[in-house]
């Protein structure tokens, strides 16, 4: 492994290395977005390239569909695709229960309609990302833009008969705009600070007019693989109530890929 990544893309990259293990010829393969799920569709683009590895990716973002072509595989839509093997994503954070806050990157909207129409999802990640309670990250909330303020307002009311910590709300912004997701909405993120109740406040923030989606991950995930800048990597299975160790050893001169991916 080359000896300039930070421990956390070590951390990352490994975690990704053991997904692949997961993906088999044949797959159709939800391809999740950010920093963590690109190592894991450029480890996906070397086996495609090198051994063979035939599958059809559904990519949760524009960006992850232009990286996964770049590298070789074969993009298709969910609607084409209309159910998936398996769906790999990294998460923002995560709790022993194996549920999530996701949306970082502002495509989760995207990444729950894949994840939940998949067999399986398996979330690739680092340490740092587990949280004894939710909510330290703050929760994304896409909103359509017609009358966004007016959300706002109804998810702040709303927020107060909740079981969390901090009620602020910001609109999420891209320079001097408002950030724009894919699907053309706004996002707001809650800054809540801990969420008592997962469960709940995402079934209540759903029913408000003008939110499309947020971003907790609830009963979806069903595996952990946690990373570690030594190479060691943690695969928590919920199903299986066990968690598999296992170490990755790299050399420390050469490249993670070649130059033409």
């Amino acid at each position: 492994m080359p000896s300039d990544l930070s421990p956390i893309d070590k951390a990352k990259f490994v975690a990704a290395k053991k997904a692949t293990e997961y993906v088999k010829s044949g797959m159709k393969v939800g391809l999740g977005t950010g920093s963590t799920a690109a190592w894991l569709v450029q480890c996906l683009g070397e086996l495609v390239r090198d051994e063979g590895l035939r599958i059809k990716g559904v990519p949760t973002s524009s960006r992850t569909a232009m990286l996964a072509r770049d590298v070789g595989i074969d993009v298709i839509s969910l609607d084409e695709a209309k159910w998936l093997d398996l769906t790999i994503d990294g998460t923002d954070e995560y709790d022993r229960n194996l549920n999530l806050i996701k949306g970082g990157g502002g495509a989760h909207l995207q990444e729950k309609i894949v994840a939940t129409a998949s067999d399986q999802m398996i979330v690739i990640t680092d340490p740092t990302k587990k949280v004894e309670t939710l909510g330290a990250f703050p929760l994304p909330l896409e909103v359509i833009p017609f009358g966004w303020q007016t959300t706002k307002m109804l998810v702040e009311e709303t927020l107060i008969g909740m079981d969390v910590l901090g009620q602020t709300t910001s609109l999420r912004m891209n320079g001097d705009a408002p950030f724009v997701s894919d699907e053309g909405n706004h996002i707001l993120d809650l800054h809540l600070n801990r969420i008592g109740n997962p469960r709940q406040l995402s079934l209540v923030l759903n029913q408000i007019p003008g939110v499309v989606e947020n971003g907790l991950f609830i009963d979806i995930c069903d595996i952990v693989i946690v990373g570690f800048g030594d190479g060691r990597v943690e695969v928590n299975n919920i199903n299986k109530g066990e968690v598999e160790k296992s170490r990755f050893d790299f050399l420390d001169d050469g490249n993670l890929f070649s130059d033409d991916i």
